[in-house]
């Protein structure tokens, strides 16, 4: 099946009951980059992104197809990301997320992913939508299971064991 053509897909902003999921805005920037460079966001992505890696990640992600911000709609901070990518893994639709630390635990990435899912299957209709995570990061798992997503794969990738979840079309 074709790429899905960007203009049909992207920009896109989804809000759900506490947050709005937007493009980023360069206003958001200063949180992603410390999304990017946080030791326990990064702890099972690989640590910390390397300074010349964020600065490029920095000039690049205002607007870039396919990553939101997750912004909390009551006051309008930014809380974490969203990055939805068709053809990510051999046709399939790729979701990951992120949150900084202080926001783990309230619901947030739940809510994020449940959106995101419930649109994924308009921007890249005909694909399955999965989320990696290392098999040690047992919160994204259980999130990921909470959302009623099943194990599909376990393959070694980056030096560490993953697991690939096969994510519902509308989970609840």
């Amino acid at each position: 099946m074709p790429a899905t053509p960007q203009a049909t897909w992207w920009p896109r902003s989804l809000t759900t009951p506490r947050l709005h999921l937007r493009p980023v805005e360069p206003g958001d920037v200063p949180a992603h980059s410390r999304m990017w460079t946080d030791a326990e966001v990064r702890r099972h992505l690989g640590g910390p992104v390397d300074a010349e890696v964020v600065r490029a990640r920095e000039r690049l992600c205002v607007g870039a197809p396919g990553l939101l911000s997750i912004v909390r709609r009551a006051d309008d901070e930014v809380l974490g990301s969203v990055l939805v990518q068709p053809d990510a893994r051999d046709g399939r639709t790729e979701v990951s997320y992120q949150l900084l630390p202080e926001h783990w635990g309230h619901g947030y990435a739940r809510e994020a992913v449940t959106a995101v899912a419930d649109w994924a299957p308009v921007a890249a209709p005909g694909r399955d939508l999965v989320a990696v995570t290392q098999e040690a990061n047992t919160r994204s798992r259980r999130l990921l299971e909470a959302l009623g997503a099943t194990l599909a794969e376990r393959f070694v990738e980056f030096g560490r064991a993953q697991a690939l979840y096969r994510l519902p079309a509308s989970p609840r």
